[in-house]
């Protein structure tokens, strides 16, 4: 992009929308006030991508952020990166991208608009008010729409009155599937498991059995209690099971020790043992609200640990907590039998070439409807029993 602006006039003033501005000269206040409860979307989260040289220009994530300013003052932003591949989206247009290379047209670069690595829900359009969040909309379509630099622009796990703004403007809408346990209250984890069918509970039960037949043991740390000693272990986890899959790690030590310096408060260290001998770990960012599986690993291969370290431990903390909502990430149908149900996550994309965009559109209108009837299918799956009732009222119950 070039380093320019564009304003567009607003009842309260004039909304400045700038393209030079770079997350680092922000201060930290500065920007997560345009982010509360969005630890993800935190300039400490985003800082320690940046520089780590995890989200960088070498790797293929250069940061192009929109900035929107009324009176000298943020008043919003969009996380934009141009990208030269499509890893770490977790929204996939690789087919999109090889029928560009099929007919002789250049896909990449492309503009994204996303938190890099990380298939969290949440804004991409910031602003506290309509006009900010129309002004920063405005300039990413034109970005694309009256260039030749980017094929497409894709804004990536919206929510929902995101989409809706999006596609009026315009822009093709995406649905996608991920999994999603809700807390309505529940005492304990038992309270949580007697709602299961009994095919499903007895499955859980055995898992956690076996694993303490095993000599499987769990621990749980937050913020400052976390060591130099429990990181080094957690990204030796990591990494290993990256170079199992024969795969490269998105993230480096180095940034999950900037995480851990700037943000441990909002950070939950599941470490199994076995026999006293730590095994595995999982690492979650967590808030009052919310909390987000994000990375685990092993060095040992034990039946059921992955299980009860990314989803049965993560549930557990929540109860304790208070925390209504644990975000379960990308993909993995075997969440579905451990409590976590579908929801739809929604992406919007706007493809520069017109006769793309009218095929990526009749692609996305029935892939809509797949999800759709795949969403259906799976809430039919749930290991709920017939007759548990609302859930919010029975937890409410005793």
């Amino acid at each position: 992009m070039n380093a320019s602006t564009s304003a567009l006039p607003t009842a309260t003033g004039s909304t400045v929308v700038r393209d030079d501005v770079a997350l680092e000269s922000l201060a930290a206040s500065e920007w997560d006030a345009l982010v509360p409860g969005q630890p993800l979307l935190s300039h400490a989260f985003l800082t320690a991508l940046h520089a780590s040289g995890c989200a960088s220009p070498s790797t293929g994530w250069r940061p192009r952020y929109l900035t929107a300013w009324r009176g000298g003052r943020l008043t919003g932003a969009v996380p934009l990166y141009e990208k030269a591949h499509s890893y770490g989206e977790y929204v996939f247009d690789w087919a999109w991208a090889d029928a560009y290379r099929r007919y002789g047209r250049r896909y990449y670069p492309k503009l994204v608009g996303a938190i890099p690595f990380t298939p969290a829900p949440g804004p991409r359009i910031i602003a506290g008010d309509d006009d900010t969040r129309q002004a920063l909309l405005t300039r990413a379509l034109a970005t694309v729409r009256d260039g030749d630099r980017y094929s497409s622009l894709h804004l990536l796990f919206i929510t929902e009155a995101e989409a809706v703004a999006c596609a009026g403007a315009g822009m093709l809408i995406r649905n996608g599937v991920q999994f999603r346990w809700e807390n309505p209250g529940y005492r304990d984890f038992g309270d949580f498991l007697a709602t299961f069918n009994h095919d499903k509970r007895k499955k859980v039960k055995q898992d956690r059995r076996k694993l303490a037949e095993a000599g499987v043991t769990f621990s749980r740390k937050t913020g400052r209690d976390i060591s130099a000693a429990d990181w080094a272990f957690f990204y030796r986890c990591y990494e290993n099971t990256y170079r199992a899959h024969q795969s490269t790690p998105y993230l480096s030590r180095e940034c999950f020790e900037r995480l851990g310096a700037t943000m441990a408060d909002h950070l939950l260290l599941v470490t199994a043992r076995r026999d006293g001998v730590a095994v595995c770990a999982a690492l979650d960012v967590f808030d009052g609200a919310t909390l987000w599986g994000r990375y685990w690993g092993a060095i040992e291969y034990v039946p059921g640990l992955h299980f009860e370290a990314c989803y049965y431990q993560a549930i557990e903390f929540c109860i304790e907590r208070g925390i209504a909502r644990f975000e379960g990430g990308a993909q993995g149908l075997h969440k579905l039998a451990r409590g976590l149900m579908p929801t739809t996550t929604r992406s919007a994309h706007v493809i520069a070439d017109p006769d793309f965009e009218a095929a990526i559109a009749q692609f996305c209108a029935r892939e809509r409807i797949n999800v759709a009837h795949t969403v259906g299918e799976l809430e039919a799956a749930g290991p709920f029993r017939a007759g548990a009732g609302n859930l919010t009222e029975r937890a409410g119950k005793g």
